[in-house]
């Protein structure tokens, strides 16, 4: 178990009660909700500083290994949470369901009204996160941190940016909204020094390179 995990992640689960149709590109409603802010670019430094370097293993790796879009709250899930959190004038059904709203994706600057044509992202990927230590882990760990609401780690945006993310690391992916890679960058430095997680060389010297110029 994670000796970060297990000294500030206590209790987590308990606290867990068209394509491009339409799209505009324009500065985030005022009003929108996001995720939660990270730390400061300093702060990232300081606990990229502190990750354990390691090479990663994708061995035994699968999605249903980390239970996801787990009820929150009545009859929403993860998923349904953060899309109201994330969206403007949001309304929902009975189910939770968002039958119309207003979303904009800080990844690439879009805006959409269809709450199918949003994902919600995991800043730090599932598999990344098996990768680099989460393979150690248990279940209901696996379960905190992928329906994790407190940490800057889930976002809605627009799916196909999402789905050309997959499971990459800094090193190879990051938003394509050049405004936004300071603040995406943050976030994963502090989902992954909060879980303990590693990172690999190239992870770390493009995380580096990031931060200086944040």
């Amino acid at each position: 178990m994670p000796k970060r995990y297990a000294r500030r992640h206590a209790g987590i689960l308990a606290a867990l009660t068209a394509l491009f149709a339409g799209v505009t590109f324009l500065n985030p409603p005022a009003a929108s909700a996001a995720l939660p802010t990270p730390v400061s670019a300093a702060t990232a430094r300081s606990y990229l500083s502190q990750l354990t370097v390691a090479a990663e293993e994708r061995t035994g790796y699968s999605r249903d290994l980390f239970p996801h879009w787990i009820t929150i709250s009545g009859t929403c899930n993860t998923r349904e949470t953060v899309l109201k959190r994330d969206g403007s004038n949001v309304v929902t059904d009975s189910s939770c369901a968002a039958t119309s709203g207003s979303w904009y994706s800080p990844y690439d600057g879009a805006t959409w009204t269809a709450a199918s044509d949003l994902d919600i992202d995991h800043v730090v990927p599932l598999a990344e996160a098996w990768d680099s230590g989460a393979s150690k882990w248990t279940t209901a760990q696996r379960q905190a941190f992928a329906n994790d609401l407190t940490r800057p780690q889930l976002i809605a945006v627009t799916d196909n940016v999402n789905q050309s993310k997959g499971d990459q690391d800094p090193a190879t992916w990051v938003p394509p909204r050049s405004a936004y890679v300071c603040t995406y960058v943050r976030a994963w430095v502090q989902v992954k020094y909060y879980y303990d997680l590693s990172v690999d060389s190239a992870e770390k010297s493009a995380l580096q390179n990031y931060l200086s110029a944040c």
